[in-house]
């Protein structure tokens, strides 16, 4: 879910501003990050994620998924070469400044590295390989986007000890997600550009064929209910942006429709006190190095 710079259609160059990666990169983290939360506490309470655990964290965004693991006193490296925004807002969250004239153990504590790279470029964080490698941004939202995550897991899988878990994790059926009929305006709007890259429904195979195209041995699996919840309509349009899934269909048409249309997407959940509650099932797959 990676927000990317995203260049507005020709004809309104001149009046539609360039998305503002670094608000983007804020808005994921104040706002949309924690809807995953569900799912990597199941993830983490399943494989007992502890002192024991040295963790690979694929895409790692702003980091709420490595802060977790690393208070269960997990050690902890993130790879994100798509988004040195968001790996700026981990770095703040992981790695704080020690306090004037302390010492660096706020640091020390975290047990925590950030690689703004691919994941070969943390083969130095863990020498003794890692045990837990997680790819926690879900499959399935646009076509296409699990051939990234084998590349991924590509580069990550020899930094990984014999037998470790690799999880991986996708979008529920559409049916269980309320999500998916909202998405269905990134379809419409990035059609005539987008093509390739429109929402599609959910295969309930897609986390095991990337699992095997990979070599790996699947060992569990399991849904999580992630609701989307939001404190007003501004809110869950500025999260659901900070996706990057409309990133096409802002290209395509403009940011102004893409927010007008997103917004009236959203009214039928929106609730008497303004709110807004979408509820979704994610799924993970757990598969394991031979």
């Amino acid at each position: 879910m990676t927000p990317t710079l995203v260049r507005q259609h020709q004809s309104h160059a001149d009046s539609a501003p360039r998305v503002d990666r670094s608000a983007r990169a804020r808005d994921w983290s104040e706002i949309q990050e924690r809807m995953l939360v569900p799912l990597y506490e199941a993830v983490y309470d399943r494989l007992d994620v502890g002192p024991a655990t040295r963790l690979l964290g694929l895409r790692c965004g702003s980091g709420l998924a490595l802060l977790m693991a690393a208070s269960r006193g997990a050690a902890v490296t993130g790879v994100d070469a798509a988004s040195p925004e968001r790996l700026a807002l981990a770095r703040e969250r992981l790695l704080p400044d020690p306090p004037p004239g302390g010492n660096a153990g706020t640091r020390a504590r975290t047990a925590a590295a950030l690689v703004d790279g691919p994941p070969a470029d943390a083969a130095g964080a863990d020498p003794a390989g890692y045990t837990l490698v997680t790819a926690f941004e879900p499959i399935g939202g646009l076509a296409g986007d699990s051939e990234g995550l084998a590349g991924l897991l590509a580069g990550a899988l020899p930094l990984a000890g014999r037998g470790a878990a690799v999880v991986l994790a996708g979008w529920g059926p559409p049916e269980r997600c309320a999500t998916s009929s909202v998405l269905r305006v990134a379809t419409k709007l990035a059609d005539p550009v987008g093509g390739t890259r429109s929402r599609r429904a959910t295969r309930r195979d897609d986390l095991e064929e990337v699992a095997g195209q990979a070599g790996l041995k699947p060992d569990g699996s399991g849904r999580v209910a992630c609701p989307f919840g939001y404190a007003d309509l501004d809110s869950a349009v500025r999260g659901l942006l900070s996706t990057g899934l409309f990133d096409a269909a802002i290209a395509a048409a403009d940011a102004k429709q893409v927010d007008k249309e997103l917004t009236e997407a959203l009214h039928p959940y929106r609730r008497p006190d303004g709110t807004v509650w979408m509820p979704n099932v994610f799924r993970y797959l757990i598969a394991r190095l031979p």
